[in-house]
């Protein structure tokens, strides 16, 4: 089984920042992700659904199985998609590193938010890969937390920000990965991967944004590892308070934010 840790927990409040982030940012990173009807497509890593409701809506003629390790969260994302009146997907246990499935057995996989959280990324898209066709695509969807940028702009927020970095470097995994897509599916042996830059930018004249992203993804985000990095010694109980009053300072009336994801995908 995996054996790395979810840095962010399992909280519900982290449950709601996932449906948040899924809502504020499907129309960026979900536009172009359609598969043609009958495809059988693999979600890896499907948590609680949050991708996994926008994923089957824009293909509702495919078929997906979405696996996650935790039990929990599998049966979250069935009531999510129960309640969405979604159809065409089946949940699953199982490990990305030791998948139950035959050589070569879907079309398509897409994963999303998953590679950040594995000491082994390239090791975990090679696993992937034997189960997709010859001529299958693979799309991966990760953020990096080193193109944060604000407006007004703050050390102590920047060093907030690092706190989480460095905190889900501890945990095994790699918060800065979404810089590395391009590298990582062509060391798995992936063809022709592409990948392209998903900027979110916020100010004020996007009031969706501004709480859907700014507020509920990204600072809830770093406030969420406030224990760790205070219990780590990694930034004083002061700095950290400032910190987080510098990134909610950014979504007022003349803030602006602005994060970058990156969206790859390949050829097998």
């Amino acid at each position: 089984m995996i054996t790395e840790e979810y840095v962010h927990g399992y909280s519900e409040r982290e449950k709601s920042r996932l449906f948040d982030q899924a809502n504020t940012l499907t129309g960026l990173l979900h536009y172009d992700t359609v598969y043609p009807p009958g495809s059988s497509v693999l979600e890896a890593g499907c948590g609680v659904g949050a991708q996994t409701v926008p994923l089957a809506r824009n293909s509702p003629g495919a078929r997906f199985t979405s696996i996650d390790i935790s039990p929990d969260s599998l049966a979250a994302a069935a009531a999510l998609t129960r309640q969405a009146g979604i159809s065409n997907v089946k949940f699953q246990l199982a490990d990305i590193f030791n998948l139950p499935f035959a050589p070569e057995s879907f079309d398509h996989i897409f994963v999303c938010f998953v590679l950040e959280h594995l000491k082994n990324p390239v090791e975990a898209l090679a696993s992937l890969k034997s189960v997709l066709k010859p001529g299958g695509t693979i799309t991966v969807i990760e953020g990096d937390h080193g193109s944060t940028y604000f407006y007004p702009e703050s050390r102590a927020a920047l060093e907030a920000v690092q706190c989480l970095i460095d905190i889900q470097a501890r945990f095994g995994g790699n918060s800065l990965i979404g810089r590395q897509l391009y590298p990582l599916l062509k060391s798995a042996g992936f063809q022709v991967p592409v990948v392209s830059p998903r900027m979110v930018y916020v100010d004020s004249s996007r009031p969706e944004l501004v709480e859907g992203f700014t507020k509920n993804t990204f600072t809830a985000m770093v406030e969420g590892v406030r224990d760790q990095a205070l219990e780590l010694n990694l930034i004083d109980q002061a700095r950290w308070d400032r910190g987080i009053a510098d990134l909610y300072a950014t979504a007022e009336q003349d803030g602006v934010f602005c994060y970058t994801f990156f969206k790859g995908t390949a050829i097998r």
